[in-house]
C-alpha cells in the first residue's frame, strides 16, 4: 500500500466533485490512496465518489463524517489514513483542480525533509477570465503579505518560522508531524490557519512548494465579496452571511 494518502473533504459537491476526482486520476504520480470524506451531504456527493472508485487508477475509500465543518472532515480523513499506514498526507478540496504534477511535488517536498508543505493556489480557469484570475492573484498576494506582518503571527508569540501563505486546499504534511501537533482543529473556522500556527510552534520544517499547484474555486469570493472574504480569513466571520458557502 502507498505511503502517500490524499484526503478530499466534500460537502454538497455532487456537481463539482467529479472534476476534482478526474484531476486526481490525471496525476503523473498516481501511487497514492484517496480518501473522500463526505461531510453529511444530501445531494449525492458520496455516490459520485463511489462511482469514481469503480474506475479509479488507485484505491479509493469513501467515508461519512456526520459532524459538520471542513476541519471535522479533514481530521477524520487524515486520522483514518494514518491508522491504515499513511506516512505522508496531502489534501485538496472537492471544488479544486490539482495540476498534473501536484502529488509528485508533494511527495518530493516531503521526501526532502519538509514537515508541512504549503502549495500555490491559482484561480480555476473555468470560473474566470484573465482579469478575474489576475484579481485573484492580487488578493492572494495581499493576504500573504498581511499574514507576514500581522502582529499575532510574529515569532515573539512562540513561532519558530515566519508565516507562510497556507491554503488548506493545497497542503501536504507528514503523519508524524500531524499527530505531534494534535491534528487539524475540528473547529472553529478558519481551521487551516490554526493548524499552520500549531505547526509553526513545533518545527521549522515548513516550506512553500511553487510547483505544487491547485486551481482554486472562487465561490467564497463571489459569495462574500472582497471585504467579507478578508473578514473570513481574519477569523472575524463573514458578517451577515455567517456560514462558509461550501
Amino acid at each position: 500500500m502507498s505511503s502517500l494518502w490524499v484526503v478530499v473533504p466534500a460537502y454538497q459537491e455532487a456537481a463539482r466533485l467529479g472534476a476534482t476526482l478526474d484531476a486526481l486520476a490525471g496525476q503523473r504520480d498516481r501511487g497514492f490512496t484517496l480518501v473522500v470524506v463526505d461531510n453529511a451531504s444530501t445531494d449525492g456527493t458520496a455516490a459520485v465518489a463511489r462511482e469514481f472508485a469503480r474506475r479509479a487508477p488507485f484505491p479509493v475509500h469513501v467515508l461519512t463524517e456526520p459532524e459538520k465543518g471542513v476541519g471535522c472532515a479533514v481530521d477524520t480523513g487524515f486520522r483514518y489514513a494514518i491508522a491504515r499506514g499513511a506516512a505522508l498526507l496531502a489534501r485538496t478540496d472537492a471544488d479544486c483542480l490539482p495540476e498534473p504534477g501536484w502529488t509528485a511535488a508533494a511527495r518530493d517536498a516531503l521526501g526532502r525533509g519538509a514537515g508541512l508543505v504549503c502549495g500555490r493556489v491559482v484561480a480555476r480557469r473555468d470560473e474566470h477570465g484573465p482579469l478575474g484570475r489576475a484579481g485573484f492573484r492580487a488578493l492572494v498576494g495581499a493576504a500573504a503579505f498581511f499574514g507576514r506582518v500581522r502582529p499575532s503571527h510574529r515569532r515573539c508569540h512562540g513561532y519558530l518560522v515566519p508565516y507562510r501563505m497556507h491554503a488548506g486546499n493545497n497542503m501536504a504534511v507528514t503523519a508524524a508531524l500531524y499527530e505531534a501537533v494534535g491534528g487539524m482543529p475540528r473547529r472553529p473556522s478558519p481551521t487551516d490557519r490554526l493548524f499552520l500556527n500549531r505547526v509553526r510552534r513545533r518545527t521549522t520544517a515548513v516550506v512553500r512548494a511553487r510547483d505544487m499547484v491547485v486551481g482554486n474555486s472562487t465561490r467564497r469570493l463571489a459569495a462574500y465579496g472582497v471585504a467579507g472574504t478578508a473578514r473570513w480569513y481574519l477569523g472575524k466571520g463573514s458578517g451577515r452571511l455567517g456560514e462558509d458557502p461550501r
